[in-house]
């Protein structure tokens, strides 16, 4: 399954003040912006809040980046009918250089008048002091 967003909101950028798409009840500015930015996640669970932001807005050079390079894939096309809704983490854990995030992502789409919700354990990775997504099993 991927991920995707609105044709509308496709490589949006929020103003600092909004409040960030990954419901941490953050402004987005002290959230996963300056993730999205560039600057280095703390943690697993972190990252994932960025990845799920950047699905939210079209932000495909983010979830690249962030994607290890030993299971990135070469290009990443994202459903365009679909709105991301919420995030759910239902669980984080990292230890040392490794570390796993449940999380439950739901969406809307728009053309088919249909919602869902993605339940994924995603895999994290830390290398050269950066977190990176690795890979993940759906359900």
């Amino acid at each position: 399954m991927s991920f995707g967003s609105a044709a509308a909101r496709r490589g949006r950028r929020l103003p600092a003040v909004d409040p960030c798409p990954c419901g941490s009840g953050q402004d987005f500015s002290a959230c996963c912006g300056p993730i999205l930015d560039g600057a280095p996640a703390r943690s697993p669970e972190t990252l994932m809040r960025s990845r799920y932001t950047a699905f939210a807005l079209g932000d495909v050079d983010h979830l690249l980046s962030s994607w290890h390079p030993t299971t990135r894939p070469e290009t990443l096309e994202l459903e365009d009918t679909w709105e991301w809704r919420r995030l759910d983490i239902v669980r984080a854990q990292d230890q040392g250089t490794h570390g796993i995030v449940e999380f439950r992502a739901h969406w809307h789409d728009a053309t088919a008048h249909t919602v869902g919700e993605l339940h994924e354990v995603s895999r994290f990775r830390q290398a050269a002091g950066r977190w990176f997504y690795v890979d993940g099993d759906a359900e």
